[in-house]
């Protein structure tokens, strides 16, 4: 479904991802774990469309995306829930999950409401509130769900269990393996590996804006170099 080669990307004159290949399969979810600063939601952004390439590819459903602007990106199915959530405080939670819907024009997209209501019932009940009114696990929901009021077929998920409870983590991570298996792609970008590795089919370590380990998730989770960095080993 994506794949990219060689990737570089460039904050001025400081080289943020250095020549990163990795690719993704329809179905799977796949993980990139490392420190901060290694690149992860570098990798995110450049694939969204958010940061220029300086160099490599990134070819989605056979088709080339490097360059294309977000919005195109959105179009073509692709969704991002960002760092920190970034949900529109003044808004209401379902002005919101409107927002994710800003760029369809077809007749689904109260049936797809119906379906992020499902998923987050308690987004239906706080359906009139407004977004920053909202507990932090709630408002990780609102963007999860906005993301996918695009009807994305590939999901970017940038640290889903920033600053939650380990209860909301645990019922957030349950309903992404939920999406996933309903049929839509999942890449991962998670500081907590071990939970990261738990739900994934396969994963990537970044470090220092390069690719040290590529493997399935089970592999990784018992890789003693990865226990020994990610784990507390």
């Amino acid at each position: 479904m994506l794949v990219i080669k060689n990737l570089e990307t460039h904050y001025g004159n400081i080289r943020a991802l250095k020549g990163i290949s990795l690719e993704i399969k329809k179905g799977e979810i796949v993980t990139l774990i490392g420190a901060n600063g290694a690149g992860k939601t570098t990798t995110l952004k450049t694939i969204s469309g958010l940061i220029k390439p300086t160099r490599g590819t990134i070819t989605y459903e056979g088709q080339e995306i490097s360059g294309k602007a977000p919005d195109a990106i959105v179009q073509m199915g692709i969704s991002q829930v960002p760092e920190g959530r970034r949900v529109f405080t003044r808004l209401t939670v379902l002005e919101n999950l409107e927002m994710g819907a800003y760029a369809r024009r077809d007749q689904e997209i109260g049936q797809d409401m119906d379906k992020v209501f499902g998923l987050f019932p308690i987004l239906k009940e706080r359906q009139r509130q407004p977004a920053g009114t909202l507990s932090g696990g709630e408002q990780q929901m609102l963007a999860i769900g906005r993301a996918l009021m695009a009807r994305p077929k590939l999901l970017l998920l940038d640290e889903p269990s920033m600053g939650l409870a380990p209860l909301i983590v645990r019922t957030i991570f349950n309903i992404i393996q939920n999406i996933n298996a309903q049929g839509t792609t999942i890449l991962l970008v998670e500081q907590n590996a071990h939970l990261a590795l738990s739900v994934a089919d396969r994963g990537y370590v970044l470090e220092t804006g390069q690719v040290q380990l590529a493997d399935e998730a089970k592999k990784l989770l018992n890789d003693p170099r990865v226990r020994k960095a990610y784990l507390g080993d």
